[in-house]
């Protein structure tokens, strides 16, 4: 997995590198765990933005009891029923799918 240091996130979302160090607080987004918040990876970025639905899902699997940790770990793992990761379900615009499946979780 590439992974991105905050000023490296900065330059792709042209932002500073505060405004990426309060994404990460305000979990919009999440780093590499055991990493602090030095490593972000590559894939939550697309076309110089956030996925678009990245936050919103992160909100429901921690509403839903999951630890930090434990979302990173879903979002990366690979589900041959979707193909693929959560995460590559995202960049390729099939997000309703992977929503329900986040909503289905937390119950």
């Amino acid at each position: 997995m590439e992974t991105l240091t905050p000023a490296e996130v900065a330059a792709v979302l042209g932002v500073s590198p505060n405004r990426v160090r309060q994404l990460l607080r305000e979990r919009k987004v999440l780093a590499v765990p055991g990493s602090g918040n030095s490593r972000i990876p590559a894939d939550f970025f697309q076309n110089g933005e956030v996925l678009k639905h990245l936050p919103g899902l992160i909100t429901v699997l921690r509403d839903g009891g999951f630890s930090d940790e434990e979302v990173f770990e879903w979002l990366f793992r690979v589900d041959e029923s979707l193909p693929g990761t959560p995460v590559q379900a995202l960049r390729d615009d099939r997000h309703t799918e992977v929503t329900r499946r986040a909503q289905a979780l937390a119950f």
